[in-house]
């Protein structure tokens, strides 16, 4: 079924181009399917540890909103499992929402549609201007030389979450800073039912994050220069094959993770059955799962050797949300003030405090609250030792290819099947073939 969905999402991708005449402007039953201009539609992705969690936090903002301007935003939270295909139907269809979260990876895939609004000079100034913002989110927003297709809202990154009494208990001091410590100290962990490393195999935009990272450690990218895949590199191959093997060779990876694919492994965390977790702004989720914060400790994720920095001892990817507006939009003049509205200073430190997350905006980031424990590390990732992610069309596909790939691999070492260089190899060869051709 997986590999049917990931064909079905490059027939639809591949099809953006013909139908982005559908989505130009002015279409009164487009984008916002609103016939007062006094009402936005907004999905928003889920950040937090539900989608009930997203509205109590969002809500009293959109009333807030409501009541400065007098337009009502109704609101819709969509699961990530369903965000990239929902928008992708809605490039295609002409039917969608005013406004739109985006994952920051896939602004220049939807940027290729024609359907999002270009935040050219004039829009910014709409909203304050470009120079608000920090470089390294604006550097996710869409294909370089271009105008970009979205406007940062929420930034994050990769960061080593660990149990205090966990390790305490293992008699280990402090968290792993390489690759070879983390394999040792999650062996220490991993038994008597509990596990050294919690992972998500069936999250496909997490298999992604943590393969492109391993990728540039093993000094490889998913994509040539000029665009075209490059899934099948030997150290593309080592990469996935790392990762995979901390489940099928190392067992610091409970086999039930292949099955995870939305915050389980962070429940395990917050229960106390997992004592590590690589995840990017997880302490707000913590606490709503209720974890106390003086029970859990944050570190750079790991690097194999040395600090984090650039090149081959980048450990992050440069996470984080955007906000986008579909230009058929029958209300692109409440779009854009809600747009400001979000990424106002003010409502950046609070929905950025909510969240556990980084403010893109230069002025929020002054906040006492975004040096903390549980952002501090976060903050140094974002500016010396991550690493975008290939700012190219065919992203989004790469992401359902190659994420079901690392899931089939994931599913193989639960079973006990053997994972070895030949069937990862394999695995991401067939991934190649269902990219467009060109």
């Amino acid at each position: 079924m997986r590999s049917i969905r990931a064909a079905a999402v490059g027939a639809v991708t591949m099809s953006l181009a013909l139908a982005a005449t559908a989505c130009g402007g002015g279409s009164s039953s487009g984008g916002g399917s609103n016939d007062s201009p006094k009402e936005l539609t907004y999905w928003a992705s889920n950040q937090g540890a539900s989608v009930e969690v997203d509205k109590k936090v969002l809500q009293p903002e959109l009333d807030k909103f409501e009541k400065e301007t007098g337009i009502k935003v109704k609101l819709e939270v969509v699961p990530w499992s369903d965000l990239l295909n929902r928008i992708l139907t809605a490039t295609t269809s002409g039917q969608g929402p005013d406004v739109l979260n985006i994952g920051n990876t896939w602004s220049a895939s939807l940027q290729a549609t024609g359907a999002l609004l270009p935040w050219d000079a004039k829009n910014f100034e709409k909203i304050g201007g470009r120079d608000r913002f920090v470089d390294s989110a604006l550097g996710s927003t869409g294909v370089e030389g271009q105008d970009p297709a979205a406007v940062p809202l929420y930034s994050m990154a990769y960061a080593l979450y660990y149990n205090k009494q966990m390790f305490a208990d293992a008699g280990i001091t402090k968290p792993p800073a390489t690759w070879d410590e983390l394999v040792e100290t999650g062996r220490k962990i991993s038994r008597d039912g509990k596990w050294g490393l919690g992972a998500e195999g069936s999250n496909l935009s997490n298999n992604i994050h943590q393969v492109f990272v391993l990728a540039k450690q093993h000094g490889a990218d998913f994509f040539t220069a000029d665009g075209k895949p490059d899934f099948t590199s030997d150290g593309a191959v080592a990469a996935v094959k790392q990762y995979v093997d901390l489940m099928a060779q190392d067992k610091v990876v409970a086999p039930g993770n292949a099955e995870y694919a939305q915050n389980q492994s962070l429940s395990d965390f917050a229960k106390g059955k997992t004592a590590m977790v690589l995840w990017q702004t997880a302490s707000a989720t913590f606490k709503t799962m209720g974890m106390k914060d003086d029970e859990w400790g944050v570190a750079p994720a790991p690097v194999p050797s040395g600090a984090p920095g650039a090149g081959k001892a980048t450990n992050s990817m440069v996470a984080g949300i955007n906000m986008a507006v579909f230009k058929n939009s029958d209300n692109l003049d409440g779009a854009t003030k809600f747009v400001k509205f979000m990424t106002s200073d003010a409502e950046q430190k609070l929905l950025n405090k909510a969240y556990g997350s980084i403010p893109p905006v230069k002025a929020a980031q002054s906040d006492p609250a975004f040096n903390t424990q549980a952002t501090a590390v976060l903050r140094e990732t974002l500016a010396t030792s991550a690493a975008a992610l290939p700012q190219v069309p065919d992203e989004s596909q790469f992401e359902t290819a190659v994420g079901t790939a690392v899931k089939e691999l994931f599913a193989d070492a639960a079973n006990g099947r053997e994972v070895t260089t030949g069937s990862v190899k394999e695995k991401l060869a067939k991934a190649q073939q269902q990219m467009p051709s060109k």
